[in-house]
């Protein structure tokens, strides 16, 4: 079988590096045909580098973007691309940071071997962040449960049939949201257990807005879910306090409104034509082996 790993980057040209370095040498013994392909999402730095240690690597290619389109959106396009362009069966989506941690690619191309083309996703069991950070992803965690009745586990680190390849290029909330995108149109996933690595290089890049727009992104692709159940609560919660209403007791209403006015707004995101047309972002294309 053949295996794509695609690499979204923004800027941090040393860890794509490294983790170039660490693939090649996790799949040394694995005797499979492994491609690298990097979609560049118009960084403001240099990122092509040397390579010297690809030699179980079967391709390398960087593919350069003429704007920036943020991460979902990057990896939307990647997937395009592989699909288009590229021989495969499964694709290994992964951050270039080292978080999504190298040494897991075996288990994925494993489980694979004996998926009957399931696809995998890297269940996170460990994370390496701050305390508040965890908390405050167990609470987005209960949050998309909550609003959505989906539990939704993991990140970007899968590991996808091309049959699902399909249906993610055919789904318009692949635009928006790689996970939500993903749990939508998949029911039955297998999960392997993931532990979030640290960056190789720098503080982490996934800010506290960063996580709560990642998590309204995800909310939003079961908003007519969320719609009914946000209804559901709020005539629930006028009924029980509306004896004691007060400015104090609005406010859980309030910042429901908040939040679904905010995940109306990352629906618009969802556009399938521009997801066809993304390929047309491509500026050039760097073959590195």
């Amino acid at each position: 079988m053949k295996y794509v790993i695609l690499i979204p980057i923004y800027n941090d040209r040393e860890s794509l590096k490294l983790l170039i370095e660490n693939i090649n040498s996790e799949i040394k013994d694995l005797n499979k045909d492994v491609s690298l392909v990097v979609i560049n999402d118009a960084s403001s730095q240099q990122i092509l580098d040397t390579y010297p240690n690809i030699e179980n690597i079967n391709s390398v290619e960087i593919v350069n973007m003429k704007e920036n389109r943020g991460h979902a959106r990057c990896i939307a396009s990647g997937l395009k691309y592989i699909f288009e362009k590229k021989d495969f069966d499964f694709v290994i989506p992964m951050d270039g940071d080292g978080e999504d941690r190298p040494e897991e690619i075996k288990s994925f191309i494993q489980l694979s071997e004996q998926s009957a083309e399931k696809s995998i996703v890297g269940e996170r069991v460990k994370r390496s962040e701050s305390i508040i950070f965890k908390l405050c992803y167990q609470f987005h965690k209960f949050l998309t449960l909550a609003f959505t009745g989906q539990s939704i586990k993991f990140g970007n680190f899968t590991c996808l049939s091309k049959i699902t390849v399909k249906k993610m290029l055919e789904e318009k909330a692949t635009w928006n949201s790689f996970s939500g995108s993903l749990k939508k149109i998949e029911k039955d996933l297998i999960s392997t257990p993931s532990i979030r690595g640290k960056r190789y290089f720098g503080p982490s890049q996934m800010s506290f807005f960063n996580l709560l727009k990642h998590s309204l992104s995800i909310i939003s692709v079961f908003r007519k879910t969320v719609l009914i159940r946000s209804a559901l609560f709020i005539i629930f919660y006028i009924l029980l306090i509306k004896s004691y209403a007060s400015v104090v007791t609005s406010l859980p209403l309030v910042l429901l409104l908040i939040m679904i006015y905010s995940i109306s707004s990352l629906a618009l995101r969802e556009n399938i034509d521009e997801f066809n047309n993304s390929l047309t972002n491509i500026h050039d294309i760097d073959k590195i082996k």
